[in-house]
């Protein structure tokens, strides 16, 4: 499926933010080797995990098929999209 490059920076988005739970979740529950995790902390930092990596893959392929129908480096496009992601411009304001 074709996306936009608008679409590829939502995407990426939702990546970042995803792996922003894992990381809060890391950040909760300490370092599972110094203090074990119980079940219910495992069982969802495993979910947040799966699911971070489930959207960073989608990101990539999308790219690599992006830059693929562009005929453009696979990283300008995914150094531009993560550029737009990371680095919003704010909306210009109404007249």
């Amino acid at each position: 499926m074709a996306h936009t490059f608008d679409e590829l920076v939502e995407m990426q988005r939702a990546a970042d933010e995803a792996h922003s739970r894992v990381l809060e979740l890391q950040d909760a529950c300490g370092r599972p080797t110094l203090m074990p995790w119980s079940a219910q902390q495992t069982e969802e930092y495993q979910r947040a995990w799966q699911h971070w990596r489930e959207l960073a893959g989608a990101v990539q392929a999308a790219v690599t098929g992006h830059a693929r129908e562009q005929d453009t480096p696979r990283f300008d496009i995914e150094a531009a999209v993560r550029n737009k992601a990371w680095h919003p411009q704010p909306e210009p304001a109404a007249a």
